[in-house]
């Protein structure tokens, strides 16, 4: 049976986190799979939108994962949920999100299919 922990879908969404600070197009498209699709307050993104956010460089110069909880929907798929705390490039302003990542097992490794994103009020 595949990896299962909670800190082991923290890694692999940290991963996520990493490309969009690095400004790694590349990463985006070996993490989040071809269906991906992301709903954030801005509207819908597929995997190609996604990881053309990069296109300029870095979208994000920091983040944090608090608080993860991970609920097992299948034998070959998890729900990560979690608040991340993070620094917009070229904003003053820190954002809080809530965000649900949906990941799946296919053909022995893990992918990113579905992100929500929800702003935390202040």
């Amino acid at each position: 049976m595949p990896e299962r922990s909670t800190q082991f879908f923290v890694d692999l969404e940290s991963k996520v986190w990493d490309a969009l600070v690095s400004g790694d197009a590349d990463a985006e498209y070996e993490l989040l799979s071809a269906d991906f699709l992301g709903v954030y307050p801005a509207g819908f993104a597929t995997r190609t939108e996604h990881a053309d956010q990069l296109s300029d460089g870095p979208i994000t110069t920091s983040y944090s994962i608090e608080g993860a909880r991970l609920i097992e929907v299948s034998d070959d798929a998890v729900l990560l949920c979690y608040r991340a705390d993070h620094q917009p490039a070229g904003s003053a302003e820190p954002e809080s999100m809530f965000i649900s990542s949906l990941w799946v097992e296919r053909d022995g490794r893990w992918w990113n299919t579905f992100s929500q994103d929800t702003p935390a009020s202040s």
